[in-house]
């Protein structure tokens, strides 16, 4: 019995030892993150400010506001300085438990996942942003004021450039379930009629606008995603037939 409990009591003192190098890697960065909280705000917020009347300003409502936004962008942009360790840990702590050819298969995902979140948090603020700002601020007019809350557009940001991350994850996510014999890409193929309906309502639904351009601008990448995971896993399958051979 006592030989049985050792291997679990191993994996938790690993598992915690991960959590508490995470957890320092995020205090770190959130303490580097922190002395810039200013400066990292104002570069989430040049879309808008590039979009906004001149002379408009961002306002906090609340006496705390403007403190508790500056700590929250400090802490998700500490996460973000620190992802490299956290990643790396969490690897550290699954990679024992995997064959080699499992290692070898999971890293490149690992680095393609990352690839594609920051290209879709890329895309959202450089293209979508302006875009989608450029038509709420069609509402400013003379008597209709712009004034945004530092703690709401903060929200709004996030949201929708996590958003925009998730879903640009997507070639990797159905090349992994090709890889698990789940899906193949004449499913892919069958399915492409249904699957583009379903593209145009979860734009039309992630898109915080209602006008169909920036509809268009989430819905026109997830189409290009989706073809190019159906040549990806046409590849790997191809491959995997050729070592067959």
């Amino acid at each position: 019995m006592e030989e049985e409990k050792l291997p679990l009591t191993s994996h938790l003192e690993e598992l915690r030892k991960r959590l508490i190098i995470s957890l320092i890697a995020t205090a770190v960065g959130f303490c580097a993150c922190y002395g810039f909280s200013e400066q990292i705000f104002l570069l989430l917020s040049d879309p808008l400010i590039k979009s906004m009347p001149e002379g408009s300003s961002f306002i906090f409502t609340g006496v705390t506001e403007a403190f508790f936004t500056y700590m929250k962008l400090a802490f998700f942009a500490g996460i973000f300085v620190s992802s490299p360790v956290i990643i790396y840990q969490i690897w550290a702590f699954v990679a024992p438990g995997l064959y080699q050819n499992e290692r070898r298969n999971i890293l490149p995902f690992v680095f393609l996942a990352v690839v594609f979140f920051i290209g879709g948090t890329a895309f959202a603020y450089f293209i979508v942003f302006p875009s989608a700002f450029k038509f709420f601020l069609t509402y400013n007019t003379q008597y209709v004021k712009i004034m945004p809350s530092i703690g709401e557009y903060l929200s709004f940001s996030c949201i929708f450039l996590l958003a925009f991350g998730v879903v640009f994850e997507m070639p990797v996510f159905i090349i992994c379930l090709a890889r698990l014999g789940i899906i193949n890409h004449n499913h892919l193929r069958k399915y492409r009629k249904l699957v583009i309906i379903g593209i145009f309502i979860a734009a039309a639904i992630l898109t915080p606008t209602p006008d169909a351009v920036n509809q268009l601008l989430m819905a026109v990448p997830m189409l290009i995603l989706y073809e190019l995971s159906i040549i990806a896993v046409r590849f790997f399958e191809k491959k995997k037939g050729s070592r067959i051979d």
